[in-house]
């Protein structure tokens, strides 16, 4: 399962939906798929476009997103050994989308088919590999032939990413948001007791049973916090309070009866 440790939250939403949709609905000639360990990291593989030297080779890249992405952009390298002018020689890649011309509205899907692109189109002018930009500008057909080659060496077939992977753990993400969402509802619902309980009665049960007192003073501590809790009320009626009242209307009965019967002697 992937983790969204090295991520805010509202990044991880956005990007599990981002990536279920390219899991859905892939860009062509590309395949996506996620690191189980580090939901940070995004690997696609790239099919060479027809027509180029890299045709039927398959390229495997990477993505790494900082902890401020979307803010800053992703880094990109090739992990596919490839000879091509904006490609460095430890894979790194050299494209406008990836530096100057970021934009924090720009997805994933945006990046990766630029990069797909640039097998199309290298720029030659900004080159990480001198020699290939060198060779594409003076010599087309020995740059062509020597992309030719790494392609047949290196960029042969990689292991498919695991059917559903995607899925699987971006449903895992959105879960762990909801459940977070559900604990944050219940902190909130909590904080609304807090306010209308004082704090030290719902404190007082832990620090007694802490501190080892009897089950006397455990019950004595619990017995109020319980009774404001259901009545609202301040406190709840003592021994001697309800003697009271019972004797009261006990006397009240007695004086109703004599009243009664003075009323029938008058009328004898």
């Amino acid at each position: 399962m992937a983790t969204n440790e090295n991520l805010p939250p509202n990044v991880v939403k956005q990007l599990a939906k981002e990536l279920k949709n390219l899991d859905e609905s892939p860009p062509e000639g590309i395949k996506v798929g996620v690191n189980d360990d580090d939901f940070s990291i995004i690997y696609a593989d790239i099919e060479g476009p027809a027509g180029t030297p890299y045709e039927n080779g398959v390229f495997r890249m990477k993505l790494l997103l900082s902890h401020d992405f979307p803010h800053s952009p992703p880094k990109g390298y090739f992990l596919t050994r490839i000879f091509h002018p904006n490609i460095a020689s430890n894979g790194e890649i050299c494209v406008n989308t990836l530096k100057k011309d970021w934009n924090p509205s720009l997805g994933l899907r945006h990046v990766l088919t630029v990069v797909r692109c640039l097998l199309i189109e290298p720029f030659p002018e900004s080159a990480l590999n001198e020699q290939a930009g060198k060779m594409l500008l003076e010599n087309y057909e020995e740059y062509a032939r020597h992309a030719r080659i790494y392609t047949g060496i290196h960029a042969k077939p990689k292991p498919k990413f695991k059917s559903g992977a995607i899925s699987e753990s971006t449903t895992a993400l959105n879960v762990d948001q909801s459940n977070t969402s559900v604990l944050n509802n219940g902190d909130q619902k909590n904080a609304a007791v807090s306010a209308a309980v004082p704090l030290q009665s719902l404190l007082a049960p832990c620090t007694m049973a802490s501190k080892g007192g009897n089950s006397q003073d455990q019950l004595a501590a619990v017995g109020p916090t319980h009774e404001t809790e259901v009545s609202g009320s301040a406190a709840a009626p003592t021994t001697s309070t309800l003697k009271k009242d019972v004797g009261l209307s006990k006397v009240q009965a007695v004086k109703k009866k004599m009243d009664a019967r003075k009323k029938s002697l008058k009328r004898l």
